[in-house]
């Protein structure tokens, strides 16, 4: 017997830069496939504007849509390119995040954000034979670079809403993906906030939020999705160790800045560094891990010169 079932877990998605913003560059599921995790699609969304008619009795009349969007959001690996100085397979993603892409031959792929005119991709969404396209989409991210976890991006794109159609799954190729590792010692060598390394204070995690402010603008003649702020973020969990070892209270009371880096990866093609040349430490809050006192802190990555308050290295 022949259903029309469709299953949850038979996704295909697919992304592609556009050229011309909200037009369909045509991404296939060879060179534009996405391997993600944790997915939760809106394939419409928009606001509801009440009809609010009075009429001589009760009940409501409905309403209209306005301002049709498209939301996708998943998780991606944090994973090298497979040889240094290859595009990683989630690149398209970050620049579509306002960030720009500058690649160095055999050596590096380095992300970092920018103000002015950021980029645009267009998402295949095929959820089990039916087809969504998200066009002109633009977004903001997340990192968790956490011990015992599997390190991941989070994507929030939102798009304008394209074509929906029965369409057959794409065949994907996932061969750009790399395996990640999990944090730790060995796996992670470069753990340092304000000049500390995890070797004097052990870290737990770092999570970030690139803060971008995404916006629909659905204008009369004009339909875009726009970037028009970010504040990066973050938080730090460390082992509390001894003032003299680091008084994280003197510096989060005396607004100090300083450096964050960290290596996650010892391979090459396999390295995924974040640093950031300015950053402010707020309140600490201290935390009980398998009765272990830590420190919770508050992160504000600011800009040293201009577009550079976090720069993103895959080599």
């Amino acid at each position: 017997m022949v259903t029309n079932t469709r299953f949850y877990r038979k996704l295909a998605v697919l992304a592609k830069l556009e050229a011309v913003y909200g037009t369909d560059p045509t991404p296939t599921g060879a060179l534009n496939a996405l391997m993600i995790s944790n997915v939760t699609a809106t394939p419409l969304d928009g606001e509801k504007v009440s009809r609010d008619v009075i009429l001589p009795f009760f009940g409501d009349q409905g309403f209209v849509l306005a301002g049709v969007s498209t939301k996708l959001e998943f998780e991606v690996e944090i994973a090298g390119a497979g040889a240094a100085g290859d595009i990683p397979a989630y690149g398209v993603l970050l620049r579509a995040c306002s960030m720009t892409e500058t690649v160095v031959a055999t050596t590096s792929v380095k992300y970092q954000p920018v103000t002015d005119q950021p980029e645009s991709v267009c998402l295949y969404a095929n959820m089990d034979g039916v087809n969504h396209i998200m066009l002109g989409a633009r977004g903001t991210f997340t990192v968790d670079v956490t011990n015992k976890k599997i390190p991941k991006f989070k994507f929030t794109m939102t798009g304008l809403l394209g074509p929906v159609s029965d369409l057959a799954r794409p065949v994907i190729d996932l061969g750009k993906w790399q395996s990640p590792v999990v944090p730790s010692k060995l796996n992670t060598p470069i753990f340092s906030l304000h000049g500390t390394t995890a070797a004097a204070v052990p870290a737990e995690s770092l999570a970030l939020d690139f803060g971008g402010q995404v916006e629909g603008r659905f204008l009369i003649g004009a339909e875009s999705v726009e970037i028009t702020d970010r504040k990066i973020s973050g938080t730090a969990v460390l082992e509390a160790r001894s003032l003299a070892t680091k008084d994280w209270f003197d510096i989060a009371k005396n607004n100090i800045k300083g450096p964050l880096h960290v290596q996650h990866g010892t391979v090459a093609g396999n390295i995924v560094e974040f640093e950031a040349p300015k950053v402010q430490i707020g309140s600490p809050t201290q935390g009980n891990s398998q009765g272990v006192l830590t420190y919770s802190l508050p992160l504000t990555l600011t800009p040293d010169v201009a577009d550079d308050e976090l720069v993103i290295t895959v080599r």
